[in-house]
């Protein structure tokens, strides 16, 4: 099973792999410093646009991901 790993984990994660501050990564990525740190502390909502700039800047995308479920489930 993979892990999941929310969007928030994931920037905080690669930024420190990179070993970027918070500031560097939002002027590299094109979006503020404000949304940085809340998209690392999980605060919705997050607009896709932006997270995908972030994403990008790290050579990945956000987008839909097929979720299996029981056929029971909605």
């Amino acid at each position: 099973m993979v892990a999941k790993t929310t969007t928030g984990q994931f920037v905080k994660e690669v930024r420190k792999k990179y070993k970027l501050i918070q500031v560097d990564l939002s002027e590299k990525a094109g979006v503020g410093l404000r949304f940085v740190r809340e998209s690392e502390h999980g605060k919705p909502p997050l607009l896709l646009d932006k997270v995908n700039n972030v994403f990008e800047f790290f050579g990945s995308e956000c987008g839909p991901v097929r979720v299996k479920r029981d056929r029971n489930q909605v």
